[in-house]
């Protein structure tokens, strides 16, 4: 007869085990949900950046359904008609893609020529299998088509946004009735909202300077698709530091394709300038210094979210590490563990001090 030592439920080791367990199947609801979460997710992040929008026409007496409206229709105009130019050039680009990526790899063969002249001896195998560039133009293919096929939805994101601004006034006061002690846990609520609709509010609108001025850098000089890299550049400004290198490397590419590498060098050149000024001088001065997280968190995020959520998630994946990061720095429990998700520690202690 075998014996069963009796489990100690109130031990550490057990909760840590249960508490593993469960998370791990929230994971696997969360990935099997994408289909349905991604939407939403969307449709909450939208809503969060219209709303000060809808309050602001509501404050020139404006009733709020008109304001609504206002706000729906820009938005769906503005949407579809960069949907309708970007997928053009998606379509023209995926066409091109064969090509583009024959001539990368005649391109570096030369480069492998010429470092043999210097007894530096590479195997061509080995380096278009470690070392491929056309990936970068198929990544950034590849997630904006992702994208794309996310936005085909619209229809029930828009509805779902409408929803969430109508309802956005009295959520307030729905979840002070549902808190046991509203008064205190009403001003943790209240300033969770307001940082992540701050941080919402000031990264978007820097994508978009980002964006535009990518790709009006991009017209001057003459490349192709410079509205298609001005996009990429939009989305992938919402990831720190990875987001402008990995926004760069397609457009550099192509330019040295197409330009040749002297104008190839300006453009890095000009994706450099543009986002030291963004991140450096811009962000830090309506985000703060002690808003940031490590670049650690930033690939490990990039990595997790875009392994749950799929390219869309590789997007929003930073958005979502912010809202978690600015709910844990909300409340007194988590506050370490945002401390460990900062990048910038000592930054934010001297601008405390």
């Amino acid at each position: 007869m075998i014996l069963m030592a009796p489990v100690d439920y109130k031990s550490g080791i057990f909760k840590a085990l249960l508490i593993v367990a469960a998370l791990f199947v929230v994971l696997a609801g969360l990935k099997t949900a994408a289909g349905i979460l991604v939407p939403f997710l969307l449709s909450l992040f939208i809503a969060i950046v219209c709303h000060p929008i809808v309050k602001k026409i509501e404050s020139f007496k404006i009733p709020k359904p008109l304001a609504v409206v206002v706000v729906i229709v820009v938005f769906v105009t503005a949407v579809i008609y960069i949907a309708g130019l970007v997928g053009r050039s998606l379509l023209e680009l995926s066409q091109l893609l064969p090509e583009y990526i024959e001539q990368l790899r005649d391109k570096f063969a030369w480069v492998i020529d010429k470092l043999a002249t210097f007894n530096i001896i590479l195997s061509r195998e080995l380096f278009a299998e470690y070392f491929n560039p056309a990936v970068a133009m198929r990544l950034a293919a590849d997630m904006l088509s992702g994208l794309g096929g996310v936005m085909t939805n619209l229809f029930l994101i828009t509805i779902t946004v409408i929803f969430m601004l109508f309802e956005a006034s009295s959520l307030p006061r729905k979840v002070y009735l549902a808190l046991d002690n509203p008064d205190v846990k009403m001003q943790q609520v209240h300033r969770f909202l307001s940082s992540v609709n701050h941080y919402l509010a000031i990264k978007t609108l820097v994508s978009i300077a980002t964006g535009a001025s990518v790709s009006l850098m991009l017209w001057a000089v003459g490349l192709d698709f410079y509205l298609l890299w001005g996009v990429l550049a939009f989305l992938l400004n919402y990831i720190p530091n990875i987001g402008s290198i990995i926004a760069a490397v397609p457009a550099i590419l192509l330019a040295i394709l197409q330009l040749g590498l002297a104008p190839a060098s300006f453009i890095g050149l000009g994706y450099l300038a543009i986002n030291v000024v963004m991140a450096n001088l811009i962000e830090p001065r309506y985000l703060g210094r002690g808003l940031g997280i490590s670049t650690l968190v930033v690939f490990l995020s990039l990595v997790f979210w875009g392994w749950l959520l799929g390219s869309a998630g590789m997007l929003l994946s930073v958005l979502l590490t912010m809202v978690i990061k600015i709910g844990l720095e909300s409340s007194q429990e988590g506050q370490w563990l945002a401390i460990l998700l900062s990048g910038d520690v000592e930054k934010k202690r001297a601008d405390k001090a």
